[in-house]
């Protein structure tokens, strides 16, 4: 599994930039995404896919050691699909 870190050593390889850039555009880069999120709610990258703004309903969870019934409230999440020709590779 790639980390962040071999994201910048990629990024700053293929740019032929320092590391240091590269973790700064990276970071902006995602600062960008989250922003577009924000305000419309989807975020369409080319070939890779989707990101999504997405409500999950509250509901009621299950405390795994104990069985006990645990309230968990509502909440926003960003989520990401994949495109259909990364899938289809």
């Amino acid at each position: 599994m790639a980390t962040k870190k071999d994201l910048i050593r990629e990024l700053a390889e293929r740019t032929n930039i320092t590391a240091i850039e590269a973790e700064k555009t990276l970071s902006e880069l995602i600062g960008a995404i989250h922003e577009l999120l924000e305000d419309s709610g989807k975020v369409p990258l080319g070939t890779l896919g989707t990101f999504h703004v997405k409500e999950r309903k509250a509901r009621v969870g299950r405390n795994p050691r104990t069985g006990e019934a645990i309230d968990i409230p509502a909440k926003t999440v960003i989520t990401f699909k994949e495109s259909k020709k990364i899938i289809n590779q």
